[in-house]
């Protein structure tokens, strides 16, 4: 072998012949089995750039090239195009027509790529080819072609309304001819607090206002619960500049506002004064307790109610529509269509979810997304029952707010309905607090006050019998004492009622406020003569000390002035 015809091998640096060289170099740079690229993008010879044009020349080979004289200065041979081993396999793959390549032409031309595998390799492909058609599947069953929902987000998300004309279930506050309505349709939108419970809709308006006034103003979102007054002072100041520039105002939805406190609450009062913004505050709790009342005389209270049944369910149907699902009735052929829901089934969750949109949107979501992820056949019937419903949503809890505007209100409606005497109606609504997780002494302190102010001298037992309730409440906790306490319901509700003790007390109470000049003196002789001191002054003379008479005593016990008064009539 001549030095002549002997080359380095640029990867091992062993010294190999030009007949063998080639060979050697396919083992040293693919080890396995040669990849080669038959084909390339099929562009005009005029438009390759020229680095294209250099490495075809074979200059991007440099590093693979002999010394620059004899032999070793040409190219070594790396296959001939099509050449292919015995134990290898050409693959065609097509490229992504929707590549991001760019040709001056403006045309994306196809790339097709040969790949040469051995057995192994090829048996690989085929497995992750068959795992990527099921991926497949499983995709198009959770998600069909013709839906617009993207099931990783939340279905209450995607299914607000951007118009009046679609806002479901508040006609009261934005019917056609409510004031709110008149005012959005011209373009004016006055500063407001939306108060209802939670998924009636406050943040929907909200965004179909910001929508609706768009072009005139600016819509800015916050949250009480992780702002504070420096992100107000943000938003002033930019709202500021917007108007001095643009001539565009801003309106500020600040979402909980109730969880501002006073100081925060304040921030706000300038710039709402002045009009810098126009602040949309939504809350749950009454505005009346939770803003603060400069605040709230500078904005209308837009009342939102719970959501009846009714309401929920157009939502829901609303919501299948766009899905691609199809509602039948249970007795329904079901193997006309792919994918169903029964009516039933909706109806039932418009009225488990307690008028809540929200949790009857995300409740039909989390049912769907776990039925169709059931299934491995694309073309497979799926038919979504209440018994699906029922399981995937597993109502354990019952909504119920211990501190809010509910708390007080349910407690109400306990103490109206013993009053009225409705027995059944009191133990329902003992039932909802307490399965709501109320505390139970609270209820049991309350018992005693009824016991007080409606039972009265009517039946001086029930005191006794509250009390009573009161200390095994505390003695035995739950969930015992749900016993003592619908018996003391149960007894208070059916007791006779006298008010003649709240009455009296009232007018003795409105005598003493209403008083005019300084209040009269205790008499001399019903003062206590504690001292010798106090019997020298006349303390106690004249007391006529009622056990020594056989006879009724006549003496007065009232102030002067007030003589002969009977706060019982």
């Amino acid at each position: 072998m001549s030095a002549e015809n002997v080359l380095p091998c640029p990867i091992c640096a062993k010294s190999f012949s030009s007949d063998t060289i080639n060979q050697h170099l396919d083992n040293c740079l693919n080890p396995g089995d040669s990849i080669q690229l038959a084909d390339t993008l099929s562009v005009p010879q005029s438009k390759k750039r020229k680095s294209d044009q250099d490495e075809s020349s074979g200059k991007g080979w440099g590093f693979l090239m002999g010394p620059s004289s004899g032999v070793g200065s040409k190219r070594p041979k790396l296959g001939k195009p099509g050449e292919q081993p015995r134990s290898s396999k050409t693959i065609v793959i097509d490229a992504d027509e929707d590549s991001n390549d760019n040709h001056s032409d403006g045309k994306i031309e196809q790339c097709k790529i040969e790949i040469e595998v051995s057995p192994v390799e090829r048996t690989a492909h085929s497995l992750r080819k068959e795992s990527t058609a099921e991926t497949n599947v499983l995709s198009n069953a959770s998600q069909s072609k013709t839906s617009t929902i993207d099931m990783g987000i939340p279905l209450a998300e995607q299914m607000r309304p951007s118009s009046l004309e679609m806002y479901i279930g508040q006609d009261k506050a934005v019917g056609k001819e409510k004031m709110l309505a008149h005012l959005l349709s011209s373009d004016v939108v006055p500063s407001m607090i939306l108060w209802g419970p939670p998924g009636c809709g406050k943040t929907t308006l909200a965004k179909i206002i910001a929508h609706k006034c768009k072009i005139k103003s600016k819509f800015v979102q916050l949250s009480a619960t992780s702002s504070g007054v420096n992100d107000v002072k943000e938003v002033i100041k930019k709202a500021k500049n917007d108007y001095k520039m643009l001539r565009k105002r801003t309106i500020l939805f600040l979402d909980e506002i109730h969880r501002f406190n006073k100081l925060q609450q304040d921030s706000l009062l300038p710039h709402v004064e002045d009009g810098t913004i126009t602040l949309i505050g939504a809350t749950t709790e009454n505005p009346s307790f939770q803003v603060n009342s400069a605040l709230l005389s500078r904005c209308r209270v837009i009342v939102l109610e719970k959501l009846d049944a009714d309401a929920v369910m157009k939502i829901l149907v609303r919501a299948v529509e766009r899905l691609d699902f199809e509602i039948i009735e249970e007795k329904e052929e079901k193997s006309k269509v792919t994918r169903c829901i029964e009516k039933t089934a909706l109806d039932f969750l418009a009225n488990v979810c307690d008028g809540d949109a929200r949790v009857a949107l995300n409740g039909l979501q989390v049912v769907i997304q776990s039925q169709l992820a059931t299934v491995t056949n694309e073309m497979k019937t799926v038919v979504i029952t209440t018994n699906h419903v029922k399981d995937a949503l597993q109502r354990s809890h019952i909504a119920y707010d211990k501190t809010g505007e509910e708390h007080y209100n349910t407690i109400s409606a306990l103490h109206k309905s013993m009053r009225g005497s409705d027995a059944s109606a009191a133990l329902y609504w003992l039932a909802r607090m307490m399965e709501g997780g109320e505390e139970p002494l609270y209820i049991a302190r309350r018992l005693i006050e009824f016991a007080s102010e409606d039972v009265g001298l009517a039946d001086p037992q029930a005191l006794v019998l509250a009390v009573a309730t009161y200390q095994a409440t505390h003695f035995i906790g739950r969930p015992e004492c749900e016993k003592p306490l619908s018996e003391c319901v149960v007894y208070l509700a059916r007791a006779p009622k006298s008010t003649e003790i709240v009455e009296a007390y009232t007018r003795a109470k409105k005598s003493v406020h209403e008083q005019q000049g300084p209040l009269p003196p205790v008499p001399l002789h019903l003062r206590n003569a504690s001292t010798k001191l106090m019997k020298n002054l006349g303390y106690g003379k004249g007391y006529k000390y009622n056990p020594a008479f056989k006879e009724p005593v006549k003496q007065d016990y009232f102030p002067e002035g007030l003589v002969g008064t009977n706060f019982f009539k």
